[in-house]
């Protein structure tokens, strides 16, 4: 029965997977409201298959959600991650010993920290080449209260990069290994983008948006997601069009979601 009613579901989705529509509110007013966590969204596996496809971008939706609720409705979804797993793999908690908030006194303060969890996610799903998957953030408009995330398969665990002319190695403790490589030093292509999320700071600043974002991250990466489309939408964040990207992404999430904030 799960598997006819998430079968069901993604066809439904796929079937409605039109251009995001035309009109509607205001860029504005969907950077604004962006992350503020939705209190009335009803956790059905319908919504989260729909989050689970869409990728990481939807953890704003998910915020509000009791962390308990939600796991269960992943397991009824039969979605392949739950966040069951990601408190076992990552924090070594039991779900039943973790409170509605999700908080367990572990936040990440770093994408260093956050990708070491991460990783400790996908090397308990299997994920032979764990230590690959690097969580990294654009940010440029953190004053601003927004981090542009990406997910990332990095086929060098260390790396050259040319900055200011001059060749440098990264490597897992220096601070830039946590942005996009779209090239090394050699002009070779590095970093593939598996997905990525413009969002609210302080959806992340949690231990439960934390959670939730490497529950839907390790998805993306078991199905073979690819976001090819992230190069071009850091080039127009670094520029500055951070609230339209936001705004975009937010109407088209609220339409393949039949969400209506």
């Amino acid at each position: 029965m799960k598997r006819m009613v998430i079968s069901f579901c993604m066809a439904t989705l796929m079937a409605g997977c039109a251009a995001p529509q035309q009109g509607g509110p205001s860029p504005e007013h969907g950077f604004n409201t962006f992350g503020q966590g939705i209190g009335h969204l009803i956790l059905s596996p319908f919504m989260i298959v729909a989050g689970l496809l869409e990728g990481v971008s939807t953890v704003p939706y998910f915020i509000s959600a009791d962390l308990h609720e939600m796991n269960r409705a992943m397991v009824e979804a039969n979605a392949q991650v739950d966040l069951e797993r990601t408190y076992e793999y990552a924090y070594k908690e039991k779900i039943e010993d973790v409170p509605a908030s999700g908080d367990t006194g572990k936040v990440f303060r770093h994408l260093s920290a956050a990708t070491e969890h991460f990783q400790r996610v996908l090397k308990g799903y299997g994920v032979e080449d764990y230590d690959h998957y690097v969580l990294t953030g654009i940010r440029t408009a953190d004053r601003e209260g927004y981090t542009l995330y990406a997910v990332v398969y990095r086929p060098d665990t260390v790396v050259q990069v040319r900055e200011g002319g001059t060749t440098r190695t990264l490597e897992p403790r220096d601070f830039s290994y946590y942005k996009p490589i779209l090239r090394d030093a050699n002009g070779r292509p590095m970093d593939v983008i598996i997905d990525w999320a413009g969002v609210p700071r302080t959806t992340i600043r949690t231990q439960k948006g934390q959670a939730i974002l490497m529950t839907i991250a390790a998805n993306s990466v078991l199905v073979n997601r690819r976001s090819d489309d992230y190069w071009a939408v850091e080039e127009r964040w670094v520029a500055g069009e951070f609230k339209d990207i936001v705004a975009e992404r937010k109407r088209y999430l609220d339409n393949r979601m039949g969400v209506n904030t």
